[in-house]
């Protein structure tokens, strides 16, 4: 196993340069192809033209730069509220009853960390990689051997469930009212997107019995393989931990410096967004249909809980600057994939592409065709919502050709999305360097995950 992971990292890195490499890559591929098989009615040079206007203008639409911005806060504020102290002292609870064995941590942190992924992706990153490192140090320190690979593969889970969940990026997105009729504003006749629904509420995807059926399995089948591995797998008390940064020395506050410090202004802002949170969800025309529940709402209920759980301003704000970091992928690289849906929509290629998935599917086919798709594209697209901006206006003009429930063709293309993630290690970086692992060493068990998640999400998309 450890020489077939050596092989693969090296595959990865002779074939797949950096993220924003990749996207470049793909947006002149995305040129070149619709200068070929498109607007065959223009001149070469107007065509090109033509092509780098629409590509223009998909970089700056202002509804998905929106988009952009509301993924970068999500991810930034679920890293803040993992590094809060509540959050830390119940990493160290948790971490100091699971730490008796490699079957039991990697049970606990890998069920522990879909749950929390399962609520927020950015928070479930974190909250795993700082529990699997605080069980690696409490083995170390009552010199315990562990499987410290395991350990970390499993505090990666939340990256199986995440787009299944309440965070889910494309999930969330076409919860909010309009935003369907605005992406496929210039792909769908005008009659045909006054006809799409106002929204497609969490109700109908994220609480789908389909959904709630795969994640029950993944929350039940994942951690069980993994405590059954733990059962198996050597040990070592060898852990790679990274260097620990070392706690900012007390320095003098002087005048206004200590309203920085000050807990009141924290918890009266934090206090006020909780509860217009709560005022939104209580107060929605239909409550349980759960459609209050959008980008905005969930960034607020995060900014308003970090701001609690941190305490102060300064606090908080130091935990943004950790955390920010990790947002920089989807800050540089959105506005690339923005320009390919441009292309993509403006050109006309997107019905050349959905005509030809509609050629080949069936209605009981066109899901596996989304799923799978979605997962190959995911090794080049590692972000659900650059992904669902490039693949979005295909899925929903194919899912109403074929007759194929929206809901349905969106929940597809997240259950590829999320299941690629244990091969694109992409969003690994933060938890490998928390945990001061290699990719090479948790790849075999993530890929053991990837292949439960692969059998369960076929499983439910045959039988729904």
């Amino acid at each position: 196993m450890k020489e077939f992971s050596d092989r693969f990292i090296r595959v990865f890195r002779s074939f797949l340069p950096a993220p924003f490499t990749i996207a470049v890559a793909l947006t002149a591929i995305a040129f070149l192809v619709a200068f070929f098989s498109t607007g065959k009615e223009f001149s070469a040079s107007d065509r090109a033209l033509n092509l780098l206007s629409d590509w223009e203008t998909g970089m700056w639409k202002p509804s998905l730069l929106v988009f952009a911005f509301q993924m970068m806060l999500m991810l930034v504020l679920g890293n803040v509220l993992a590094l809060s102290k509540p959050a830390e002292r119940v990493i160290a609870l948790v971490s100091n009853s699971i730490s008796t064995s490699t079957s039991r941590a990697a049970f606990f942190i890998c069920l522990l960390t879909m749950l929390v992924g399962f609520f927020n992706w950015g928070f479930g990153l974190i909250f795993g990689a700082i529990l699997a490192r605080k069980v690696g140090e409490n083995a170390f320190a009552s010199k315990r051997q562990i499987n410290y690979p395991l350990i970390g593969a499993a505090g990666y889970a939340a990256l199986m469930v995440w787009h299944g969940g309440i965070s889910g990026s494309s999930l969330i997105k076409v919860a909010e009212p309009g935003h369907l009729a605005g992406l496929m504003k210039g792909v769908l006749p005008i009659e045909s997107v006054v006809a799409l629904p106002n929204s497609i509420g969490i109700g109908e995807t994220v609480f789908s019995p389909m959904n709630l059926t795969a994640s029950i399995l993944l929350l039940t089948l994942v951690p069980l393989t993994l405590f059954l591995v733990g059962k198996r797998v050597t040990t070592s008390n060898g852990l790679p931990f990274a260097k620990q940064h070392s706690e900012e020395s007390e320095q003098d506050v002087e005048g206004a410096e200590r309203l920085d410090y000050w807990k009141l202004p924290a918890l009266i802002v934090g206090s006020l967004m909780l509860l217009m949170a709560l005022n939104r969800a209580v107060m929605h025309a239909d409550t349980l249909s759960f459609q209050w529940v959008t980008p905005n709402w969930i960034n607020l209920m995060l900014f308003g809980f970090g701001l609690v759980f941190h305490g102060s301003i300064h606090s908080f704000l130091k935990a943004i600057e950790a955390a920010i970091g990790g947002a920089s992928g989807i800050l540089i690289q959105f506005p690339l994939y923005f320009g390919i849906m441009g292309i993509i929509t403006g050109s006309g290629l997107v019905n050349l592409i959905s005509e030809g998935m509609v050629s080949i599917s069936t209605a009981q086919t066109y899901p596996l065709f989304t799923f799978f798709s979605a997962g190959l594209v995911n090794v080049f697209v590692p972000s659900g919502g650059g992904q669902w901006a490039v693949q979005g206006p295909i899925i929903v003009k194919a899912s109403l050709e074929l007759g194929v429930p929206l809901w349905k063709s969106i929940l597809a293309m997240a259950y590829g999305d999320q299941l690629t993630n244990m091969l694109q290690p992409f969003w690994a970086l933060p938890l490998l360097g928390i945990t001061g692992l290699k990719a090479k060493a948790i790849l075999p068990y993530t890929l053991l995950m990837m292949a439960i998640g692969l059998v369960i999400f076929i499983t439910v998309l045959l039988l729904f």
